[in-house]
């Protein structure tokens, strides 16, 4: 069975976040790179776009957190905290984190992204041009690149789609560049 039948399963074909049966959608939470139960989560298209930043956040609707930062599903329980996170300075949302219980384990994967951070503190990934990087972009490369440890160069103008962020070092990112997954320098990208 894949991964997005048993995630229908365990949430009874609803979103995990906000309950809703309608745009539902497999995520799987950064930093991971691999799908799998442990590490995805479904979600309906509204909580989708505001946890990607598609959408403005709507504090109204992440309410919903308070019934399901109580999963006993770990990946559920990390969004709920990432969610009420961004949300802090809204009043509710820190009565809630205050309540919010994760093993250590769980606590470091759900802060690995620096949502606990002030925009001051948190590490921003930016191109060649500047422009400012998020998981799940598309890039281009902008001159031919060795990957150390194999024969391989990625060539200039390579699309590298749905690219994933070091949360512990700005100039980092992750991408698939053919089959071989590799860690790129922002210096020689470029958002598409």
């Amino acid at each position: 069975m894949g991964v997005l039948q048993t995630l229908k399963e365990r949430s009874n074909t609803t979103c995990e976040l906000c309950g809703t049966s309608e745009g539902l959608r497999q995520y799987t939470i950064p930093p991971s790179l691999n799908e799998n139960v442990d590490n995805d989560v479904l979600l309906c298209n509204t909580c989708f776009d505001q946890v990607e930043g598609h959408a403005e956040m709507d504090p109204n609707h992440w309410r919903c957190l308070n019934e399901s930062m109580w999963s006993e599903h770990v990946a559920v329980q990390i969004m709920a905290w990432r969610m009420l996170q961004r949300l802090r300075n809204e009043g509710w949302p820190k009565d809630l984190l205050d309540m919010m219980y994760l093993n250590d384990d769980a606590l470091a994967l759900a802060s690995a992204t620096g949502e606990d951070k002030d925009s001051s503190e948190q590490i921003i990934h930016r191109d060649f041009n500047g422009v400012e990087l998020k998981t799940g972009d598309a890039v281009v490369l902008i001159k031919d690149l060795k990957v150390k440890g194999t024969s391989m160069v990625a060539k200039q103008g390579t699309v590298v789609k749905n690219i994933r962020l070091d949360y512990n070092n700005e100039k980092y990112i992750e991408g698939k560049v053919g089959t071989q997954q590799i860690v790129i320098v922002t210096d020689y990208v470029k958002k598409t």
